[in-house]
């Protein structure tokens, strides 16, 4: 086991797309992941997990159906289990998300977004 932190600024530079989450680390059985994300996305919700957003960098929107949360950097939310969500961003934001391993990222909505290890 290697023991060095994970530096999440510099997982961020290894890619450029947005809305495509990428797994840094595991914890307990979810997945840490870094994300850059800029206009908006689907909404959806999930059945069986709460969803963790914090942002790193930049500004972003999370839309509810009992209305919105708006976060800057250092700032998080959870959308609890069963809320249908849409994050939005005006520009680009950088997040940190935690979520069970395995869970889709978008929910209950298929998508082309995908976890991909870096």
């Amino acid at each position: 086991m290697a023991i060095e932190a994970v530096n999440l600024a510099e997982k961020l530079t290894k890619f450029s797309e947005h809305w495509s989450p990428k797994k840094v680390t595991a914890f307990n059985g979810h997945d840490i992941m870094v994300v850059k994300v800029k206009g908006e996305f689907n909404w959806h919700s999930h059945d069986d997990t709460d969803d963790f957003f914090m942002v790193l960098e930049g500004r972003i929107r999370i839309e509810t159906e009992d209305g919105d949360v708006t976060l800057g950097p250092g700032e998080l939310y959870v959308v609890p289990k069963n809320v249908r969500h849409r994050p939005v961003a005006e520009e680009e934001a950088h997040l940190l998300l935690i979520e069970k391993a395995g869970t889709p990222n978008t929910g209950d909505e298929a998508t082309a977004a995908t976890i991909t290890e870096i």
